[in-house]
């Protein structure tokens, strides 16, 4: 036995193939293409099926792992997306988004001696081959409960408590405030991370478990919460908008011509689809020579977009060094691969005018790393004297967000804090406010996917319990 767990331990990892750098730096197809089935059953096949599934307590969504890696061993592709589904509504999503290497691969006993099971590409392979071969299956629901939930947004988060409510039996509607469903999975990640038409595979999923979906309604608009469960009969309701307000950096310039958010810049390019120009006539700027400020996810997501829309030069400026980037290592990976430039422990103090009020170079001063801050992280410190200028015609900050207060500031009875977060109690999402849930974004801050959908699944089982009070309440 001891023998055999060797042997997979020192089995090599199947990596996905992928397009080449500079066939893919300039298309939005989708980067890696994915496993073979034959691919998957060897990489499957280097699973240890540890009777604990150390993996599955990475994942926040509590997936049973080794089940469905069992399956794929034995080739039952199908009962393998379905064992996923049982407690992940957005395999495929997850498979291409989620960071795996800090959750459930970060568990896994074959990377203490070599490299975790590639358990985020085997997801996606299942998810992808329900897909291309088998009908799509629902569940059995059971008999209507008779109450009625509105969530509100239709992220990750948003879709995944939609999903467990529905489950339980209840009417479930999902107000989005845009005119497609996903939320930051359509307007945020780029078609070449996550096909569009991938997220609209899996919406389509919920929509047949029963859930309503109501686009273009912009709660705190269009309707109040308390219009909706005073009005409308809704027993509880889940807000699970994000925090989609973008941040700034607060230097001289950053209102000239050709400076724009990320999250404006990205929604331009994925949701109203500038990538398909001509096809779709969306305006969003071209530049030449773009500057990319940040060293996140929505960061490379912003520097890759720019070289596919046909930048000659795309620098990434970020003011710690690469080891405090808070991106995936697979996309800062990739970034280096497509030709990004990186200019590290570099810090923009301002953006230069070109006389029309247009942007046409940024100042940027030289940085090194101090004592560690309260994020653990080491400060940048400037370096003085270190100044200088780099020639660019677009300037895309991505620096993170914060709460919108569209929604909270309709309602003075729900406690936020000081930056405008909703209070919500960490095990079930309740809020301050009677039959009022809420979680992902617009609770923690900017967060992960997953994450979000973990907040969603806390939240309808705290809906549930909720459900079941106020019955016995009405009864009582």
């Amino acid at each position: 036995m001891e023998t055999m767990i060797e042997e997979k331990k020192t089995k090599p990892r199947v990596d996905m193939r992928e397009q080449p750098p500079l066939v893919r730096a300039r298309n939005f197809l989708e980067v890696p293409y994915g496993y073979t089935p034959d691919e998957a059953v060897e990489e499957a096949s280097r699973c240890l099926s540890c009777k604990n599934g150390p993996c599955r307590q990475g994942c926040p969504v509590e997936v049973d792992i080794p089940a469905f890696i069992a399956l794929i061993k034995e080739r039952k592709f199908l009962d393998a997306c379905y064992k996923v589904k049982e407690r992940n509504a957005l395999p495929a999503v997850c498979g291409r988004v989620c960071p795996q290497e800090v959750q459930c691969e970060a568990r896994c006993l074959m990377g203490k001696k070599g490299k975790s099971v590639a358990i985020g590409n085997l997801e996606r392979f299942v998810a992808d081959y329900e897909a291309d071969h088998g009908d799509m299956k629902i569940p059995e629901l059971p008999k209507p409960t008779g109450r009625k939930a509105a969530v509100i947004g239709s992220g990750p988060g948003g879709l995944t408590c939609a999903v467990d409510l529905a489950k339980a039996g209840h009417q479930v509607t999902l107000f989005e405030a845009l005119h497609k469903p996903g939320g930051v999975l359509i307007y945020g990640i780029p078609e070449f991370r996550l096909p569009k038409a991938i997220v609209e595979r899996e919406v389509e999923y919920i929509r047949k478990l029963g859930v309503e979906l109501v686009l273009n309604a912009v709660i705190g608009k269009l309707h109040t919460i308390d219009e909706l469960l005073d009005g409308d009969g809704y027993d509880a309701c889940f807000i699970c908008i994000g925090a989609g307000l973008p941040m700034f950096l607060g230097i001289p310039g950053e209102n000239l011509n050709g400076v724009c958010s990320a999250n404006e810049f990205l929604t331009r390019a994925n949701l109203m689809k500038a990538y398909l120009f001509p096809e779709y006539d969306t305006p969003i700027k071209r530049g030449r020579r773009v500057a990319v400020l940040g060293g996140g996810n929505v960061a490379m997501d912003a520097a890759r977009v720019a070289l596919r829309l046909g930048a000659e030069k795309v620098y990434l400026i970020y003011r710690r060094s690469e080891a405090e980037m808070p991106a995936r290592k697979a996309e800062v990976h990739h970034a280096h691969e497509e030709g990004i430039e990186f200019m590290l422990l570099t810090n923009p103090t301002r953006f230069i005018d070109d006389g029309k009020g247009n942007v046409c170079a940024v100042e940027c001063i030289k940085m090194e790393l101090g004592e560690p801050d309260e994020s653990g992280r080491r400060k940048p410190v400037p370096v003085k004297g270190s100044e200088f200028q780099v020639e660019i015609d677009v300037a895309i900050p991505a620096l993170g967000t914060r709460a919108n207060p569209l929604l909270t500031k309709t309602m003075p009875d729900l406690t936020v804090n000081r930056s405008g977060y909703i209070a919500a109690e960490e095990g079930t999402g309740m809020t301050s406010k009677k039959g009022v849930f809420a979680g992902g974004d617009i609770v923690t801050g900017s967060a992960t996917v997953i994450l979000a959908m973990g907040a969603g699944r806390r939240a309808a089982n705290g809906i549930n319990d909720y459900l079941k009070w106020k019955y016995w309440e009405f009864k009582a």
